[in-house]
């Protein structure tokens, strides 16, 4: 009976005496110390034969069953006669309940994973029954053996994030109060299975090269390629001196989105201009400004139809639907890369937007056709590698979640440090890197 219980106990080190169950239902298991760590001196191992007392602790463990789980250790305090140990005297322990311990070593290790899988520190406190500061200090402890100094990866990801809502704060010099947007630069492995290398505080040139700087020489040689958003500072930061071996991969997505914010802002100059006042459901241009933004080969053919149809009709300048087509000559073309279209075919494909975009008059489609040729090396090679920022958009959100779980930081290392922890699990594999040679 005895030894059946203490394996369903399964604690190393301990056997289960006798277990009683309270009024409320609590289960009381009364523990021994097992013969080998009876008498065993933690700092030179020599076993001891002097008892001193005997001693009573109740460590706390992993919750079993519906009910409550109380361990009661019945256990002594030796001398030791080891006149080389500087330990005079000790109490019985186990490898699962060090010295000094209040918890077993399974307890901290599942409260540190209930953690690391984004859950509130005060929700998993709650949970085992222990609290906030066992439960940080587990995490603590967690954190300093998982995130050591990232490995050389191929292919980094760079992207910024907004670190909670915008502060004021007054000026010393001026004494005003000024708007703070607080932001981290993420850098994560694009290539492998690391996730999150790191976080950095700012998203201008000088927060990449100082974290670039921290990292090893090797690090550094082996990035083949960085993506970025069209970012200048990032890009200014990206230098041969920095990362000799890098090349610069500009993310289609963000591309996309700045040809639909070009559709958006002269659809709605337009509709003041024509009509002196903003967008109502009674103007084609509203009604259809979803359409607008939709790709389209996603359209159905009688929607596409209607949102033709009333654009020709209704604007005489026909520029919001010159800029409508502006933005799907651009989609076209960095589909060439999903496509692995051919280079002469990405040649056709690029003069035909810049030649619409020239034979127009609209402002904001020359200045996305003036992004897209200050961009362009970035974006070729895009088309080459296919490589995109989506794992880094979506450790993104991870990195807002884990700030709304814990209804935010006080502290910023303490932020990026949860972060990364939350953010190094498993991922896929990116697609290759080179599918064809530059054109």
């Amino acid at each position: 009976m005895e030894k059946g219980t203490t394996l369903l106990l399964g604690l190393p080190g301990v056997a289960v005496s006798r277990v009683e169950r309270r009024d409320d239902g609590t289960r009381v298991v009364h523990l021994v110390t097992a013969g080998e760590y009876a008498g065993l001196c933690p700092r030179c191992g020599v076993v001891s034969t002097s008892h001193k007392e005997a001693v009573v602790t109740g460590p706390r463990d992993i919750p079993y069953g519906t009910d409550g789980l109380k361990l009661v250790w019945h256990k002594h305090r030796w001398r030791c006669r080891n006149i080389d140990c500087p330990l005079q005297t000790f109490t019985e322990s186990i490898p699962q309940v060090p010295p000094r311990r209040r918890t077993t070593g399974r307890l901290r290790s599942a409260v540190a994973h209930a953690v690391a899988c984004n859950r509130s520190v005060a929700e998993v406190a709650a949970e085992n029954g222990v609290g906030w500061s066992t439960v940080q200090a587990c995490v603590d402890e967690h954190t300093d053996q998982v995130l050591t100094e990232p490995a050389p990866t191929p292919v980094l990801g760079i992207d910024e994030t907004r670190r909670g809502k915008p502060q004021w704060r007054l000026d010393p010099l001026t004494h005003r109060w000024v708007r703070v947007d607080r932001w981290d630069t993420g850098f994560v492995d694009l290539h492998g299975e690391q996730g999150l290398l790191g976080q950095a505080e700012g998203r201008t040139s000088a927060t990449v090269t100082g974290w670039l700087a921290l990292r090893s020489q090797t690090f550094r040689e082996a990035i083949r390629y960085v993506v970025i958003d069209p970012a200048a500072s990032y890009r200014a930061a990206i230098t041969p001196d920095l990362l000799p071996n890098a090349q610069l991969v500009v993310d289609h997505f963000h591309l996309v989105r700045l040809a639909n914010d070009t559709v958006t802002t002269v659809r709605r100059r337009v509709t003041w201009e024509l009509r002196n006042r903003r967008g109502r459901k009674v103007d084609p241009e509203w009604a259809n400004r979803r359409r607008l933004l939709t790709g389209r080969e996603r359209l159905r053919p009688k929607a596409f139809a209607a949102m033709w149809n009333e654009l020709l009709t209704h604007d005489p300048t026909g520029q919001i639907l010159a800029a409508w087509i502006a933005k799907e000559e651009l989609r076209t073309l960095l589909a060439s890369a999903r496509q692995q279209a051919a280079p002469h075919v990405i040649r056709a494909r690029l003069h035909d937007f810049y030649a619409w975009c020239a034979g127009t008059d609209i402002p904001e489609v020359h200045k996305l056709a003036g992004t897209i040729d200050a961009w362009w090396p970035q974006t070729l090679l895009f088309l080459h590698t296919g490589l995109t920022n989506a794992r880094t958009e979506g450790i993104n959100r991870v990195v807002k979640s884990v700030g709304r779980r814990a209804c935010g930081f006080r502290n910023p290392h303490n932020h990026r440090r949860r972060v990364r922890l939350v953010c190094t699990r498993r991922h896929r594999r990116a697609s290759a890197i080179d599918r064809h040679a530059p054109c």
